[in-house]
């Protein structure tokens, strides 16, 4: 796999070098650790924070959405490795405003671990820490073991809905309530049809026949539900909508936030077909779209596939999403 890098050593801390250049007037770090991005005001005194944190190699996906509106601060790991529990901890002490810091991130044991030892270490200065975990990836387990489930783009939902609620003042409880309401009503399913290269091991994650696919693929390349021939358009996201709608049980009348969000070499165009088709299938059955984003939001570095995600959506949810924001790589104007 050809990439456009220098040395693979450096390739995360050339990316965020050139993110922070790029965005000054949003972005910023903490210390002299470029993996540890602030937004540009950091922190906003009376307001609860909101942070995350993950490896690189999914942007937007995780500090893409440190903005106005959104998240406070993100800890970047290397590509697809957990940040520390010191980088976090440096995320959390630089955002706090005095009214308690919000942990929002997918379900990994790594990214579990360290974010809990940052808590902790928080808790010993005082800093009030809540977490809530994304697990919206039904293809990583069944319902009745829901909380194995990984986390992926559905948490962008849940940034986007709590960041909301803490910029509209609410208090802690009601950020994590933001967020805990927009993910339990929201669900994911993705398709792989290539593997990515991580920089510093230089070989695919995986390997795939030319005329396949895997239905559930996990965004590090772990094992979907199955492996099998190349589908249409229409079938694979009958496939995809089907299982996430199965989970989802959404009624006629129920209004959602629809999702088609590319893994990194699939084409926008391609995009826009799995759309029509999820949207065909909403409105068959009563439904409607109450926001559509096609595009990029959790990515794969070059892997092709993508996902599809499903909010159902109240008015309180409705509100949220429609709330102004702004960050590198997500922008929600109020009309």
């Amino acid at each position: 796999m050809k990439k456009i890098l220098n040395q693979p050593a450096d390739f995360v801390p050339e990316m965020l070098d050139g993110l922070l250049k790029a965005h000054p007037d949003m972005l910023s770090y903490t210390g002299s650790d470029l993996h540890c991005i602030v937004r540009a005001d950091a922190p906003v005194m009376g307001k609860v924070a909101l942070a995350t944190g993950g490896g690189s190699g999914h942007l937007p996906v995780f500090l893409g959405y440190v903005g106005k509106g959104m998240l406070d601060g993100c800890a970047v790991g290397d590509v697809f490795a957990s940040p520390s529990a010191e980088q976090m901890l440096a995320v959390t002490q630089r955002i706090h405003g005095g009214k308690g810091v919000v942990y929002i991130y997918g379900n990994y044991g790594g990214d579990v671990m360290n974010f809990d030892m940052a808590a902790e270490m928080a808790a010993m200065e005082d800093i009030e820490v809540r977490t809530v975990l994304v697990r919206d990836d039904v293809a990583s387990a069944p319902p009745e073991e829901a909380h194995r489930r990984r986390g992926v783009a559905g948490m962008v939902f849940a940034f986007k809905c709590a960041g909301a609620k803490a910029d509209m003042g609410g208090s802690l409880d009601e950020v994590v309530a933001a967020a805990e309401k927009a993910l339990a009503n929201t669900r994911t399913m993705g398709v792989a049809l290539s593997p990515c290269t991580v920089p510093r091991v230089g070989k695919p994650t995986f390997t795939i026949g030319e005329d396949e696919m895997e239905i559930g693929m996990g965004i590090h390349g772990e094992p979907g539900m199955k492996r099998e021939k190349l589908q249409s358009a229409d079938q694979i996201t009958e496939r995809m909508m089907t299982a996430i709608l199965d989970d989802l049980k959404p009624q006629a009348g129920d209004r959602l936030a629809v999702m088609v969000n590319g893994l990194g070499a699939t084409p926008l165009e391609e995009l826009y077909i799995m759309y029509r088709k999820a949207h065909g299938m909403l409105t068959e059955r009563g439904m409607s779209v109450y926001r559509a984003y096609v595009g990029e939001y959790a990515t794969s570095m070059e892997m092709a596939g993508a996902s599809i995600t499903l909010m159902r959506v109240d008015d309180e949810l409705a509100a949220l999403l429609d709330h102004p924001a702004q960050t590198p790589f997500f922008v929600q104007v109020k009309l």
